[in-house]
């Protein structure tokens, strides 16, 4: 088959992703992507046509013959053939035909993950200059600028870097799809590795056939919904495919990329962790209870003994070393004399009878902490550790005798790797971070002080006498609380899970919760609220001034994120409060949220208050002599904070980065990041270069030049009046909201623990972030990454006329946070489709409602595209990133039947009975969400 050619034969299904470019045509480095999603496609039709029959197949041909032609030609008779098939499918052809298409989307994805790692691996063997968000173009960017070893080695020093994973409702694929998409990304790599036989290629084309056909036979959506431990337990999953192998193996390239020729590695100290809110985020989740909060840490301690105790098992395998031929160290003879090992096979085989007792050790720890049992029996009974740091020490006294004995190319090997990792995970794996939100915090207090002394009325206090009443409090060591008094259930919860956390830090150490967050922080109070909190627990010790934890103010709001520079600095000027810091070594960390600042005044003004408050944040702690550390509350979503993280990172204003960045990873970007360890080393190693280029490189956009920044401000302000009058201020608009989108369907959908929204009511105001985004982006508007910016344009250029263009273009060119945020925007507006969105619209049963917002919505579409292109010289979306490009338009023939059949499908649900209460057509909806999710990628 010609992939030119406007349909397909059916010896060909599925096969014309790239349709919209002949494979001929295409550059010669993308042929293997289009190869290999043809590859895929063909099995994909072979698997439906075999298990569901030669009319199932031949429909679900027809469906995607008429969308590429609709495509290509916009063809009327197309459409309206498209159209008639679609709406006369029985629900079980609806059925057939979503789950045909969404699972296209999904093995389109992994050719396309796969070809990202040949091209990677293609640039590195033809020795062309390093690529951008890799380590060695940061390296050879600060050898040009003359930046010494020295400094990369205090840059390192003082380096913090962590993605944090979180659960939330957009993460709409089961562990066991995810499982199976591995499996299938496993075997095309594969065939990349070097030309196979005749017989290996036959083997890995019937794998890959038996792969893809297990996916088909794989039920795709969660008959329950999730709990958080299956939140817990699906991220620990990337520990198993990344995070413990690559994360040590990183560090380590690293430290001999640092390390002149012909000398010895210096120790480069850990700097990227992981993190997690999976069960210590209690924001809106009812769910996750101080129990919960056990479970978590006890599961991934679980899951770090598991690695390290396999990991010690192999490395006493591979060090066979006898002392017949080898001298070993006086510390290792001592370590081996106290092993219970005590084969006579082994008498000269120091390492091993040493790592026999280290295991045996291990095994005793991971019983007596998490009553883990180890799949291999230690050889017998010895003492636990007291704590990782003891279990690093023997494996310290391993390496100092190899490298002293002539054996350290052995020591770089497993044991290497093994070490690194006790240095990153320790016992408990990662830091859980905990989180609720200040109302909750507020109420808590307002009741301790209640019961207490009643008649103190916390609440009904202004600012100044919260404060004064809580500094008063915070001065003395007498607990408020009393185990001999009864509170509110939400007060003894909140009690319960800062007791757990202390109780969490006896069993795995301080580092195992090291941050408190506090959502939607308005003031100096709601920080001073947790710090007291904190004392009731002990993990606040005010004799000595002790903080067992960091405070962190989550500003989420365009007003909270405009005053945070002033409540930090209000907060700094409390010598008690800058005691607390002292304990930190004068640490803070700040969070800024980018979903609910989106949610609250739109895409560019909620970008620009975001920058804005960073810039305050760096002036207010240079002001007081204090290290800042932000975290990013990015999504997937351009909407909400996503898009590139080396851009997004370069793009930060000047000093708001200074080696220290935490960035949560949520939903769909989990799987897209690092479900594919090769993809997962890729996406750390651009989190380091990032930070150290942000850090340490001279760039020209530190310094934004007046008008620009003025003009940012105009735009942001102008675009943030059109967005606020469309959204909040518009009559009707919140019911067009609930009735064009899937918003309904997605709060039943099992995708999450959280409910969808904070508050049982469908005002927007209430309703979550991410449900808010997701809704938008499965109608392809994805209204919250662009509304507003056409308003601003426009009003702008009647202000300035042409100058003020050619100004906006300046802006493009010298400055990297206004570029980013086109580009960003740029590849949101190429997702969208406005025909389809019109479609939704007839959803809405009031045509005079939707004939009052629609045009408008397209109206503010159309000039948002004119000015984009305009302020860029772009002829088209995505012109100049013409791969990007290529992805989104292939990937339309595809989606498009989806959206279309979710659309007839919420028609007929919304209907009443009997298509209410039909589970086929429920079912139906929920399979198109996961499809279209699957197919835009990042849509929440």
């Amino acid at each position: 088959m010609n992939d030119s050619a406007a349909t397909a034969t059916s010896a060909e299904p599925l096969t014309a992703a790239n349709s919209s470019i002949p494979l001929d045509s295409a550059p010669d480095k993308d042929a293997p992507l289009f190869a290999g999603i043809r590859l895929l496609g063909r099995l994909l039709g072979d698997v439906i046509r075999d298990q569901e029959g030669t009319a199932v197949f031949d429909l679900i041909e027809r469906i995607r013959q008429l969308s590429i032609s609709l495509h290509r030609n916009d063809d009327a008779v197309a459409r309206l053939e498209l159209d008639k098939l679609l709406n006369n499918l029985s629900r079980e052809q609806t059925n057939l035909v979503v789950r045909a298409f969404s699972y296209f989307s999904h093995l389109a994805n992994i050719a396309e993950d796969q070809h990202h790692i040949r091209r990677a691996r293609a640039h590195a063997l033809a020795g062309s200059q390093p690529r951008p968000g890799t380590f060695s173009q940061a390296m050879a960017r600060t050898d040009e600028l003359g930046i010494g070893r020295l400094a990369l080695a205090d840059f390192f020093k003082r380096a913090e870097i962590s993605p944090v994973l979180t659960a939330h409702p957009t993460e709409v694929q089961r562990k066991s799809i995810l499982d199976r998409q591995w499996q299938i990304a496993r075997l095309l790599d594969l065939r990349d590795r070097g030309p196979l036989t005749p017989a290996e290629l036959a083997d890995n084309e019937e794998s890959l056939r038996r792969a893809v056909l297990t996916l088909w036979q794989t039920r795709m959506l969660r008959a329950l919904k999730l709990s958080v431990m299956d939140e817990v337990n699906n991220a620990l999953s990337y520990y198993d495919t990344t995070f413990l192998r690559e994360l040590p193996r990183l560090h380590n390239s690293i430290e001999d990329a640092l390390t002149a020729p012909g000398v010895a590695a210096s120790p480069l100290p850990a700097f990227l962790r992981p993190g997690s809110w999976i069960g210590g985020d209690r924001d809106g989740n009812p769910f996750v209870t101080a129990d919960i909060l056990k479970s978590a840490l006890t599961a991934q301690s679980r899951k770090a003994f598991a690695y390290y105790l396999e990991q010690t098992h192999r490395l006493g395998s591979e060090l066979s070393a006898s002392e017949l031929l080898v001298n070993i160290s006086d510390d290792l003879r001592e370590l081996t004399a106290r092993s219970p090992d005590h084969n006579p096979h082994r008498d000269d085989e120091p390492y091993r009878r040493a790592i026999a007792g280290i295991y045996a050790r291990l095994a005793a720890t991971a019983r007596e902490l998490d009553h883990l049992e180890p799949l291999v029996h230690a050889v017998a009974m010895a003492p636990p550790y007291a704590d990782g740091a003891a279990f690093a020490v023997d494996l310290d006294i391993l390496d100092r005798s190899l490298k002293a004995n002539g054996s350290a190319l052995v020591a770089r090997g497993r044991l290497r790797r093994l070490r690194r990792a006790v240095e990153l995970f320790g016992f408990h794996l990662a830091a859980l971070d905990l989180r609720q939100n200040s109302a909750v915090h507020e109420r808590t207090v307002h009741e301790l002080f209640e019961v207490a002394r009643p008649g103190t009325a916390y609440a009904e206090r202004g600012e100044d006498g919260r404060i004064a009443l809580l500094l008063a409090e915070l001065a003395t060591p007498r607990l408020l609380a009393s185990p001999y008094l009864t509170y509110t259930e939400e007060t003894a919860a909140e009690l319960a899970i800062f007791h757990a956390a202390r109780d969490m830090h006896r069993r795995y150490g301080r580092a195992a919760i090291q941050n408190v967050i506090i959502s939607m922080n308005q003031g100096v109070s709601d920080i001073l609220e947790v710090a007291l909190l904190l004392k009731e627990a002990g993990l606040l010790r005010p004799r000595t001034g002790e903080l067992d934890v960091n405070i962190v103010p989550l500003f989420e709001t365009i007003g909270d994120l405009e005053h945070c520079g002033t409540v930090m600095d209000q907060l700094f000027a409390l010598p008690a409060y800058r005691r607390l810091l002292d304990s930190r070594a004068g640490m803070q960390e700040v969070m800024l949220g980018y979903s609910d600042s989106n949610k609250d005044g739109g895409f560019l003004m909620s970008s620009w208050a975001l920058y804005r408050a960073e810039v305050a944040l760096v002036e207010v702690f240079k002001k007081n002599g204090l290290r800042l550390r932000l975290f990013h509350g990015r999504g997937g979503t351009v909407g909400r904070g996503g898009g590139p993280s080396y851009q997004a990172i370069l793009a930060q204003p000047a000093g708001a980065v200074q080696g220290a960045i935490r960035i949560t990873e949520q939903g769909e970007v989990l799987a897209s990041k690092y479900a594919n360890p090769e993809l997962g080393r890729r996406n750390l190693e651009v989190l380091v270069a990032a930070t150290l280029e942000a850090t340490l490189l001279p760039r020209a956009h530190d310094d934004p030049k007046p008008d620009c920044l003025a003009a940012m401000a105009e735009l942001a302000e102008c675009s943030f009046r059109a967005y606020r009058d469309l959204v909040y201020e518009t009559p009707g608009f919140e019911r067009y909201f609930w009735e064009s989108t899937v918003i309904r369907e997605i709060a039943q959908l099992n995708i999450g623990s959280r409910p969808a929204s904070r508050k049982k009511t469908t005002a927007i105001v209430d309703l979550r972030a991410i449900p808010w985004v997701f809704s938008w982006s499965q109608c392809r508007l994805m209204l919250p990454g662009w509304y507003g910016f056409g308003a601003a344009y426009r009003a702008f250029l009647e202000k300035h006329g042409a100058a003020g263009l050619a100004l906006l273009q300046r802006m493009h060119n010298e400055w990297g946070f206004f570029r980013t945020l086109l580009s960003n925007m740029d590849m949101v507006l190429a997702k969208t489709d406005i025909v389809l969105a019109e479609r939704y619209a007839g959803l809405v049963k009031d045509p005079q409602l939707r004939e009052a917002i629609f045009p408008r919505l397209k109206s503010e579409w159309q000039a948002t595209i004119a000015a984009l292109l305009a302020i860029t010289g772009q002829h088209a979306l995505l012109e100049d990133n013409p791969l990007l490009q290529r992805s989104v338009k292939n990937r339309y023939p595809y989606l498009d039947p989806l959206n279309h059949l979710q659309i007839e499908l919420l028609r007929r649900h919304r209907s009443g009975s009997p298509w209410s209460d039909d589970e086929r057509v429920q079912s139906g909806i929920h399979l198109t969400i996961n499809g279209v999710a699957a197919g835009l990628r990042n849509s929440g």
